[in-house]
């Protein structure tokens, strides 16, 4: 989902007609907003045969996806980071598990654009914590057919891709100035109505 603090990826604005990747690398992660992120994760596990569920907006509860396999009949959840500039750490895990526990399940997933530090990887070892980094979702991109590998392109450069999806409402956000906010800022198009808004945005 997506996450407002300091170290939340920054956006670099698109104008209509920028040049898309045509194969996958980080630098598709970098390039996305959190909601084509999470749509990339979902369409990767409807590959692979699971069933998905998931919601564009509002309180989730810590699941971003759920995920049901014809071949359990318990339920599997997962957490997606959109997050580039620092590892995900054992706090993130932690309030993971204390979701799982929630639902009465044992193992969850947990997948991350960035990569996990020592103590989180230690930690979701020890509680059955399936985790993705960046590097680990790129491997399994890879394994696809290239016509899988194609549609994933699509659904990351879906629409305005570059423009993150406001976490409260879901409608797209707009850019607002402010002298508070080092003059630029992500903010919600139904404000006053949605407050919603992010950290101030990387200059283009």
């Amino acid at each position: 989902m997506l996450d407002t603090s300091a170290a939340s990826p920054l956006y670099p604005r698109r104008d209509a007609g920028s040049q898309t990747a045509a194969t996958w690398s980080a630098a598709v992660f970098a390039e996305i907003e959190w909601r084509r992120f999470e749509a990339v994760c979902e369409a990767l596990y409807a590959q692979a045969g699971f069933a998905t569920r998931s919601q564009s907006h509002g309180a989730d509860g810590g699941v971003d996806i759920w995920l049901q396999s014809q071949h359990s009949d318990q339920p599997r959840i997962v957490q997606c980071k959109h997050w580039q500039n620092r590892p995900v750490g054992v706090k993130e895990l932690r309030e993971f598990l204390g979701v799982m526990t929630s639902h009465g399940l044992k193992s969850g997933t947990y997948v991350t654009s960035s990569r996990f530090s020592s103590d989180a990887i230690a930690f979701a070892k020890a509680n059955r914590i399936h985790i993705q980094d960046g590097e680990a979702l790129l491997k399994l991109i890879g394994q696809r057919t290239p016509a899988q590998q194609a549609a994933l392109l699509e659904v990351a450069y879906e629409g305005e891709y570059w423009r993150p999806t406001c976490a409260s409402c879901g409608t797209k956000m707009v850019e607002r100035h402010s002298a508070k906010n080092d003059g630029s800022f992500w903010g919600c198009a139904n404000y006053p109505r949605c407050r919603g808004k992010t950290i101030p945005k990387a200059r283009a």
